[in-house]
């Protein structure tokens, strides 16, 4: 598999059409809500940031979907958050389960909120 990406559809283009399909729906919500977003590849996986500060990045896996919105982002949303695997600033969306895509929306929200205080 091909490791040295330029851009974020040639990465999503590596994965089966059904984790394209939702990696694709991540990438609407977050290009929905954060329009002057910077997309591009990061630690080889999507990222995205706002005001020169990471917004979120996302990552397909074998069995899941890895969102990762740095600390932070997790922990304003660690009830919800609780019932997937996670590690220090990321979440494993389990690819046999539904993507809580509002759920995504709003800690895209939240980023996006939390990018924009720290810039002023």
């Amino acid at each position: 598999m091909k490791t040295n990406f330029t851009t974020v559809d040639e990465y999503i283009e590596t994965f089966p059409e059904a984790v394209q399909a939702i990696m694709e729906q991540i990438r609407r919500i977050i290009k929905t809500n954060a329009p002057e977003a910077i997309e591009s590849i990061s630690y080889q996986i999507a990222g995205y940031k706002t005001n020169g500060k990471p917004l979120v990045y996302f990552a397909g896996y074998k069995k899941h979907i890895g969102f990762y919105a740095t600390p932070s982002g997790h922990s304003g949303f660690a009830e919800e958050l609780s019932k997937y695997k996670q590690g220090k600033g990321s979440v494993q969306f389990p690819l046999d389960q539904p993507v809580p895509y509002d759920l995504i929306e709003r800690i895209v929200l939240f980023k996006l909120e939390e990018n924009s205080v720290k810039s002023k």
